[in-house]
């Protein structure tokens, strides 16, 4: 400490001086008289644009491999769809091959029959 005495408007001076030094500091790193500050903005925009052409990149990989497996989805669903018509197709064949053949008689082969058990039937109660 130096032994004066600082008081309140002393120190806001010394705040005013510091706040113009700084200001003056700025205004000597004007980016429009630095060349070394465009060369950086520009370099930061380059990498910029390729971050987002990558992003891009990505972005449409990503949606390509989604489409692909969307595909393979409803292509596997259409060929589970088939193979099961197929299969009840099969199973109806199969149960259409195994019932049992109902065999059509003519009217007189049906009469003979009915009178056949119609006898068998009289011939019992004698």
């Amino acid at each position: 400490m130096s032994g004066r005495k600082i008081d309140f408007a002393d120190r806001l001076e010394t705040a005013a001086k510091a706040k113009q030094a700084l200001l003056e500091k700025a205004r000597a790193k004007d980016p429009a008289n630095d060349p070394e500050f465009a060369a950086r903005l520009a370099e930061r925009a380059a990498i910029a644009a390729a971050r987002d052409a990558r992003e891009a990149e990505r972005r449409a990989a990503k949606q390509a491999e989604q489409a692909r497996v969307v595909a393979e989805r409803e292509a596997a669903k259409a060929a589970a769809a088939e193979a099961a018509a197929a299969a009840e197709a099969a199973a109806a064949a199969e149960r259409e091959a195994r019932r049992p053949v109902k065999v059509v008689l003519s009217e007189a082969e049906q009469k003979a029959a009915r009178d056949a058990r119609y006898a068998a039937r009289k011939a019992r109660k004698k």
